[in-house]
């Protein structure tokens, strides 16, 4: 499939016939440098990420990442933290390369048609064989509505993926109203200056623990370790590190779900607020 999009597009770039191309630009300098200390911090050994001429990072180099943490059991965190670090792949009338999948040239093009642009995509091929012989000023307006149609196919692709996150969160809220007062164990999958994010074992349910569920402290948040420590107690949650929590409370219309750490130094600073409050 791959070979064949990269056949298409590299065709209709030597015919120079407006058409869609699926571009991906390199991830920026600031997201490879955050990427850097968070593998740096979970102790990744092996891995480095040098920076290009351009301030960025090779196609290469991010594969060595993947493959440095084929064996860990933080593996599917570390995935998700390189996905997060690259921009996102977009249609464009002009070809720039994909970044993710090392190719100077791609587009979507193999049957069968998932999407508008792939139809786009086969049009522009058949008028490239055709050989109709247009003029440059029908090729500039070529040209001009293959803009129009990239951001707006581009615009199309983001709010599908947001109805598909939407339905997905909307689901998972369903399969856990039941489970409320239930204990499992996780992984911290996200860190805030409100909380921690936790993603349960063997399900992939993600839910929060705010830090005011957290032992009693004063947490300060560090962006670069991705780490809420405490104040006074010096304890520390960080990302990637194993936690046992129980699902509090679930929120289907706002599509949240709430934990809380599951260890006796939590629960008793949540009676001792409670009694504060009383």
């Amino acid at each position: 499939m791959i070979a064949a999009n990269v056949a298409a597009a590299r065709f209709l770039e030597r015919a120079r016939q407006p058409a869609l191309y699926r571009v991906h630009e390199p991830p920026a300098p600031e997201k490879v440098e955050a990427l850097g200390g968070f593998l740096r911090e979970l102790g990744v050994q092996g891995v480095e990420l040098p920076v290009t001429a351009e301030g960025t990072v090779s196609p290469a180099a991010l594969a060595q990442v993947l493959a440095a943490a084929r064996t860990r059991p933080d593996r599917r965190l570390i995935d998700t933290v390189v996905l997060r670090s690259l921009k996102l792949a977009v249609y464009s009338a002009q070809n720039s390369g994909h970044f993710g999948l090392a190719l100077d040239a791609y587009a979507h093009f193999t049957s069968p048609i998932r999407r508008y642009p792939d139809l786009v995509v086969h049009r522009a091929i058949k008028d490239a064989l055709a050989g109709d012989g247009a003029g440059a000023g029908a090729r500039d307006g070529a040209d001009t509505h293959m803009v129009a149609l990239a951001s707006q196919c581009s615009q199309c692709e983001r709010r599908a993926d947001e109805a598909t996150r939407d339905a997905v969160a909307w689901l998972k809220c369903e399969f856990m109203l039941d489970k409320v007062g239930e204990r499992y164990t996780g992984i911290v999958s996200g860190v805030a200056e409100f909380g921690l994010f936790v993603e349960l074992d063997g399900i992939f349910v993600e839910g929060l623990v705010h830090v005011t569920e957290l032992p009693g402290d004063y947490y300060h948040y560090d962006a670069v370790r991705h780490t809420l420590r405490g104040r006074a107690s010096g304890r520390s949650f960080r990302l990637a590190q194993a936690v046992e929590v129980v699902v509090a409370r679930v929120d289907l219309d706002q599509r949240k779900i709430d934990f809380r750490l599951d260890e006796p130094e939590a629960q008793r600073a949540r009676g001792a607020r409670s009694r504060r409050r009383r």
